[in-house]
């Protein structure tokens, strides 16, 4: 007979990559159950809770709160997505909001280049810089920026 794993907090962090602590915190908001005790009080993990510990890994870098963890939870590994069209339904709506972040960060990325390759980091933000672009007069309060002709008072 196999007797099945048995893992300290400390393990089940260390093997998870999860703390100690949110490894606590999720059993006492109920996304893990209660973890059994040995006899000294100390927690004990089985391989399912590991696995379990590594789906809310995987769904939090995802960005996804907690409570909509839950349901995710509560279907068995092997389940057939078929049986499942509201969660599957949630992931193509979660994927589709990191999509759009990450079209919003590569606008960033973009921005840091030009500003990177036109050696100016001051100016304008929505990419009026760019060669060809018509150049917008400074005024007087945009000069103050520059403490060089704020202080003489020359443009």
């Amino acid at each position: 007979m196999k007797t099945e794993l048995a893992y300290t907090i400390k393990q089940t962090a260390d093997q998870t990559g999860v703390s100690e602590d949110t490894i606590r915190y999720y059993e006492k908001i109920a996304l893990l159950p209660r973890a059994e005790r040995r006899d000294n009080g100390h927690r004990v993990y089985r391989e399912e809770d590991l696995r379990t510990i590594r789906l809310l890994s995987c769904l939090k870098k995802t960005g996804m709160p907690l409570e909509e963890m839950r349901p995710f939870l509560a279907v068995s590994v092997d389940a057939d997505p078929a049986d499942h069209p509201e969660l599957v339904a949630h992931l193509k709506s979660h994927r589709e909001n990191i999509v759009s972040q990450i079209a919003s960060l590569q606008q960033v990325v973009d921005f840091i280049d030009m500003k990177l390759a036109l050696g100016r980091y001051r100016g304008e933000c929505d990419g009026d810089e760019r060669e060809g672009a018509k150049k917008k007069p400074v005024s007087p309060m945009e000069m103050s920026h520059f403490s060089a002709t704020s202080k003489t008072g020359k443009s």
